[in-house]
């Protein structure tokens, strides 16, 4: 059997008011908490055109272009969450999508948005 023990502000031997406050141990001094560290935020999203060569990272966002290339793009895999490696940035932008090596023009790559550093394993 358990026993429960109420703690009125009433009772007069008691200084604590909840049964969660600590015991009083005559230390007036003021407990903190460890300070709490947020989780980093997400990179920013960077457009592919403006990677250099090298960079790594996974697609974040493939915006509706005016030509309608965004739907060309996603039927070639050019999908969120797809890594991506920048293999050349001029004349054209060629990539490596997953595992498809794609070229585009520079106002094709203006629209895919990129978080560079993430990559899927």
């Amino acid at each position: 059997m358990s026993s429960v023990r109420l703690v009125f502000s009433s009772d007069a031997g008691s200084r604590r008011t909840r049964p969660t406050d600590p015991p009083d141990d005559g230390d007036r001094r003021v407990r903190k908490n460890p300070p709490y560290t947020w989780p980093a935020p997400d990179p920013p999203a960077r457009t592919l055109a403006s990677l250099p060569e090298g960079a790594r990272g996974s697609i974040a966002e493939v915006r509706a272009h005016a030509e309608g290339r965004a739907d060309r793009l996603l039927a070639l895999g050019v999908t969120p969450g797809a890594s991506v490696t920048v293999l050349q940035t001029f004349p054209g932008v060629v990539f490596l999508c997953d595992q498809t090596e794609l070229a585009v023009e520079r106002n094709v790559a203006d629209a895919i948005l990129v978080r560079v550093g993430e990559t899927r394993p």
